[in-house]
């Protein structure tokens, strides 16, 4: 869901995610938690470099 390398830790879809479900790994990169997300793809529209894909089931 989250493209590692693209990612540049900015924290925009942490403060932007309605379920909390983004948190930043020991990398410093974000990190969705599955369980808690609803799909609502906020976080792919404040990501600046475009690093979240969310997949639907």
């Amino acid at each position: 869901m989250v493209n590692k390398d693209v990612c540049i830790g900015c924290g925009a879809c942490v403060s932007m995610c309605p379920v909390g479900a983004i948190k930043f790994g020991a990398d410093g990169k974000a990190e969705i938690n599955p369980d808690i997300c609803i799909k609502c793809k906020t976080c792919e529209g404040v990501c600046p470099v475009s690093a979240i894909k969310i997949k639907e089931d």
